[in-house]
C-alpha cells in the first residue's frame, strides 16, 4: 500500500485548510487566555468599546466557522483516501481504523497533557461512525448530513428558547478556580483544572451532541469530494458561484442576523450549526474561486504550507499558547484583552507560515503528519526531501 502522492494534492484545498488553522486559533485564544469562553462573562469582563467590538468581530467571522470548515475538509480528505484505496482494490476499514486510532491517541495526549479544548479526540471517535457511510450513495450522505444537523439544531433551539430565562448562568466559582489554577506554576494543579475544563466542555453533553454536530459535517465533506466540484473548479465554476452566493446569504442571515435582535443565547446553536456551516462554505468556495485568479493565487499560496502541516501547526499553537498564558510560562492568563489577542494570533500565525515554508523546503511532511502517516501505513515514511 502506497500513500497518496504529495504532487496530487489540491493546493486550494490546502490553502483553505491553512486558513482554517488561522481561524481556529483566533477562536481558541479566547479559551487559552481566560475562563470566559468556557464559563461565560466575557462581555462583562472586557467592557471597553474596542474589546466589545473585537468579541463581536470574532463571533461573526470566526466562531463556529472554522471548526466546521476543518470538519468538512476532514470528510473531504477521507473520501479522497478511500478513492485511492478503491483503485488498489483494498479494504479501507483497517486503513482508517489505524488512522483514526492514532488520531484518538494524539487527542488524548493533547487534551489531558496540554489543553482541554482538543478537537482531535472527537474527530477520531466520530470518524469511526463515518466508516458506516463509506459505501453509501451520494444522496444518502447528503440526506443524513442535512437530517442530523438540521433536525437536532431545530429541536435543541426550540428547547433552549423555552428555557431562555435560565440560560445566562454565571459560573463565578468556576471562573475564580480557573484563575487560581492556571496562574499558578503548579503543573499538577494546571492539569487537574485542565481535566475539569475538558469534562465541562465534553462530558455527557458532548457525548450526546458531538455526533449531531461533527458527523454531518464529515458526511457533507465526503459528498463534496464525490461530486468533484472542488477538484476541477474551472469545469464547475457556475456551480461553485451558486454555492458561494447561497452560503453568503446563509452567512449574513444566521451569523450576522442574530445581532438584529440582541444575539440571544438561546439562538447560539442555530447561529453556530447553520450559520457556521454556511460561513465555512463561503470561505471554502471563495478561496477556490479566487485561486483561479493569478494575482490572488500568489497571495493564497502563502497558506498552502501551513495547510499541508495543519495537524503539526494546530498542536504547535496549543504549546505556544499554554506557555504564553499559564503560570509555568509567561503567566499572562486573564491579562490580555480581546483586541490584543487578535494581534497575538496574527503575529504567531505569520511566524507559523514562515516556519512551515522553511520546514517544507527540507522535509516532505510536518513532524506529526509524518508520524501519523507512518502509523497508518505501518512503515516509516521518508521524511527528508
Amino acid at each position: 500500500m502506497q500513500p497518496y502522492q504529495v504532487n496530487k494534492r489540491l493546493e486550494w484545498i490546502d490553502a483553505a485548510r491553512g486558513f482554517a488553522i488561522f481561524g481556529i486559533f483566533m477562536v481558541n485564544i479566547g479559551a487559552f487566555s481566560a475562563p470566559y469562553f468556557l464559563y461565560g462573562g466575557a462581555e462583562d469582563a472586557w467592557p471597553a468599546a474596542m474589546d466589545q467590538f473585537s468579541l463581536i468581530f470574532i463571533d461573526i467571522f470566526f466562531q463556529a466557522s472554522f471548526y466546521t470548515l476543518f470538519s468538512i475538509l476532514f470528510g473531504f480528505g477521507i473520501q479522497i483516501q478511500k478513492d485511492s484505496l478503491d483503485k488498489k482494490h483494498m479494504s479501507p476499514y483497517t486503513f482508517f481504523g489505524r488512522r483514526l486510532g492514532a488520531l484518538i491517541v494524539f487527542g488524548l495526549i493533547h487534551a489531558f497533557a496540554i489543553w482541554s479544548g482538543d478537537i482531535l479526540l472527537t474527530y477520531g471517535a466520530i470518524g469511526f461512525l463515518l466508516l458506516l457511510f463509506l459505501n453509501s450513495e451520494d444522496n444518502i450522505l447528503l440526506g443524513w448530513a442535512i437530517g442530523l444537523l438540521g433536525i437536532s439544531t431545530l429541536l435543541l433551539t426550540g428547547m433552549q428558547f423555552a428555557m431562555r430565562d435560565f440560560m445566562d448562568m454565571r459560573f463565578t466559582a468556576e471562573i475564580n478556580q480557573a484563575y487560581q489554577a492556571y496562574r499558578s506554576s503548579d503543573v499538577s494543579a494546571i492539569l487537574t483544572q485542565n481535566a475539569q475544563d475538558w469534562q465541562m466542555s465534553n462530558g455527557i453533553n458532548g457525548l450526546i451532541m458531538f455526533p449531531f454536530i461533527f458527523l454531518p459535517l464529515f458526511l457533507f465533506g465526503m459528498y463534496l469530494a464525490r461530486k468533484r466540484w472542488f477538484h476541477d473548479p474551472l469545469q464547475f465554476t457556475s456551480i461553485l458561484k451558486k454555492a458561494w452566493l447561497i452560503s453568503l446569504l446563509g452567512f449574513i442571515v444566521f451569523k450576522i442576523g442574530p445581532y438584529a435582535f440582541g444575539n440571544p443565547t438561546w439562538f447560539a446553536l442555530m447561529q453556530d450549526n447553520v450559520g457556521g456551516t454556511a460561513s465555512a462554505m463561503f470561505y471554502l468556495t471563495s478561496i477556490t474561486l479566487l485561486w483561479q485568479k493569478r494575482p490572488m493565487q500568489k497571495v493564497l499560496r502563502m497558506l498552502t504550507p501551513i495547510g499541508k502541516m495543519a495537524l503539526s501547526n494546530y498542536l504547535l499553537q496549543s504549546v505556544v499558547a499554554v506557555w504564553l498564558f499559564y503560570g509555568f510560562g509567561l503567566g499572562l492568563y486573564g491579562d490580555m484583552r480581546p483586541v490584543q489577542q487578535i494581534g497575538v494570533v496574527v503575529g504567531i500565525f505569520f511566524l507559523q507560515v514562515a516556519g512551515s515554508v522553511i520546514w517544507l523546503r527540507y522535509f516532505r511532511f510536518g513532524p506529526v503528519e509524518w508520524l501519523w502517516r507512518s502509523i497508518t501505513y505501518k512503515k516509516m515514511q521518508p521524511l527528508k526531501r
